[in-house]
């Protein structure tokens, strides 16, 4: 993790580092882009969970009992940030599937750059569950920050944020926002155009994931 961003994880696994290129390259069409999104957000996922709890129980295999590890602890929520979080959505439920779902719209205001929510629909028992935030671009970071004080104002105490990729504005900004919240990435990019998206980047996620550029 680079040193002034303690909280942050850039997972460098070549698969991941591969497949972004892919993500990023502009020729890269929309089918593409979907399922090359979902299969790095399955590879994000791995690594997000690493440190997931697990006890020990008994089962019997076809040949003996034996103990083995299960994961214990709080249960999990998957909250996309929508809407292009929805495209990492997937490729977290493929490794993910008893986790429950929760959905919370913003939309950034292209003059002042700040968030402004239209939707937040979360289980009811989201407090007592540990919760993976997911959304493709941490440019600035408002609207990730406000997505997660929204959920910090529900109950929610174990919060982890997935991204694709980053900018050092985004990450900073989360950062002194949520110190407590980890974040985990494919890539921390070099910077912010005077229109808040990344540089080199890969344009806009969701106008890509849904070919509505």
């Amino acid at each position: 993790m680079p040193l002034e961003f303690p909280n942050l994880t850039v997972v460098t696994h070549p698969l991941i580092q591969h497949k972004l290129t892919w993500i990023r390259a502009e020729e890269t069409n929309t089918d593409s882009f979907r399922q090359l999104l979902r299969e790095v957000s399955q590879l994000l996922a791995y690594e997000a969970t690493r440190a997931l709890p697990t006890e020990r129980i008994t089962i019997k295999t076809p040949l003996t009992e034996m103990e083995s590890a299960v994961i214990s602890g709080k249960k999990l929520c998957l909250v996309s940030i929508l809407r292009a979080g929805n495209g990492m959505l997937e490729g977290f439920l493929d490794i993910l599937p008893l986790a429950r779902v929760g959905h919370i719209g913003l939309y950034r205001d292209p003059a002042t750059l700040e968030p402004v929510e239209y939707y937040f629909k979360v289980p009811s028992d989201i407090a007592d569950r540990q919760v993976l935030v997911v959304d493709p671009m941490l440019a600035t970071g408002h609207s990730a920050a406000a997505g997660i004080a929204r959920l910090k104002a529900a109950g929610c105490t174990q919060i982890t944020l997935i991204s694709l990729l980053c900018s050092p504005e985004g990450v900073r900004h989360l950062s002194e926002s949520h110190p407590d919240v980890p974040i985990f990435t494919a890539a921390l990019d070099s910077h912010l155009n005077d229109h808040g998206y990344i540089v080199p980047g890969l344009g806009d996620a969701g106008d890509r994931l849904y070919g509505t550029r």
